[in-house]
């Protein structure tokens, strides 16, 4: 097996399991061997996970700033002395999930091909004269809005450099914002919008996207071309961006992870596994992540994907007022509470996460 490319921080790797990198070659997949009784499409993002630095300013950005709600306090399961901070709507609805594991002492990633580089979220049509005034407070940096297709989008960094957008669109009346927090419900963000991916080749990657993942063609403009999979509208959107003469990205500090895609049962994804098996991918063995279940594998172009489980959610072990106040460990790390905790920095949680 091969440790995953870019985790050179120096100080610690995942120790339990690996992802070959054998669609780096650029080819596409070849017709699956095994079975290809997958009854559902994949119906959008499930979450995306980034590398953080600092916990308490990656904590104050994003429940702060940018008002999504801590649904979640835990570590990296497959690195314990490593916090795990999930961020999302009121409930952690799938497709409002973006995950850090902050790396305090790790260097800053490079951005390039191979990555999942912009991270996108849905806000409401006209809200991006509030949030350009809302970042201009807290001294962050963005362009001024541009349109892109036929939406309205306003692009900035958080304070690890990682690339975000809020994309402003008519289709969010359906999705529920985080009410109580420090943003008006009238411009909260939603869920998200989609995820660009910057690819040295593009052409195996879409063909990838189409022919193996249920993608569909949606819409193309320069280098840039969309795709959607599952029903139209936010959270189902894969940007690919066509850049030849960059260079390969490093993950680290200010970049993704991973994008998780969701599926909505656990039997669909044995069936996905099953099929990517089947096409000659790497993929790995179901893995319990306790809040829903996982499958890693990676595209031609190298970029980490997830398929996840919808099930169970993050109120399998606190109710929904108490999502985010404490500090939680899997069973299988419960008795190494104590060291855990001892080898962790402290964190001053928001207030709406200690009296919900």
């Amino acid at each position: 097996m091969v440790a995953l490319p870019g985790m050179d921080r120096g100080v610690r790797r995942f120790p339990r399991w690996r992802v070959s990198p054998r669609c780096h070659s650029g080819r596409v997949p070849g017709r699956p061997q095994g079975r290809d009784d997958v009854t559902h499409d994949i119906s959008g993002i499930h979450h995306v996970t980034a590398i953080g630095g600092d916990p308490q300013r990656t904590l104050d950005f994003y429940a702060g700033t940018l008002g999504l709600r801590l649904v979640k306090l835990t570590v990296n399961f497959d690195d314990p002395g490593t916090y795990h901070l999930y961020f999302g709507d009121e409930l952690g609805r799938p497709g409002t999930i973006l995950t850090f594991f902050p790396w305090p002492s790790a260097h800053r990633g490079r951005w390039g091909t191979g990555q999942a580089t912009t991270v996108s979220f849905s806000v409401p049509e006209a809200s991006l004269g509030y949030w350009t005034e809302r970042l201009k407070t807290h001294s962050i940096s963005f362009d001024a809005p541009r349109a892109r297709f036929d939406e309205e989008v306003l692009a900035f960094r958080d304070p690890d450099g990682l690339p975000l957008e809020l994309v402003a669109h008519g289709g969010t009346q359906n999705s529920t914002p985080c009410e109580d927090g420090p943003v008006p419900g009238a411009y909260a963000l939603r869920r998200f919008f989609g995820v660009t991916l910057s690819e040295a080749s593009a052409g195996p990657t879409a063909s990838f996207l189409t022919e193996t993942l249920g993608f569909r063609p949606v819409a193309e403009s320069d280098a840039r071309a969309r795709y959607g999979v599952g029903g139209d509208g936010a959270g189902s959107y894969v940007d690919v961006l066509s850049l030849p003469s960059e260079p390969h990205g490093r993950v680290a500090v200010g970049t993704v992870h991973h994008v998780a895609w969701r599926t909505p049962t656990n039997e669909e994804q044995v069936a996905w596994r099953e099929r990517l098996a089947g096409y000659g991918l790497d993929v790995t063995q179901v893995i319990d992540r306790k809040y829903f279940r996982s499958i890693y594998f990676r595209e031609p172009g190298g970029v980490l994907f997830e398929i996840a489980t919808d099930p169970p959610g993050f109120t399998v072990d606190e109710n929904a007022e108490q999502l985010g106040a404490h500090f939680l460990l899997p069973p299988w790390l419960e008795p190494e509470r104590p060291r855990i905790e001892g080898a962790l920095p402290p964190l001053h949680l928001p207030e709406p996460a200690r009296t919900r």
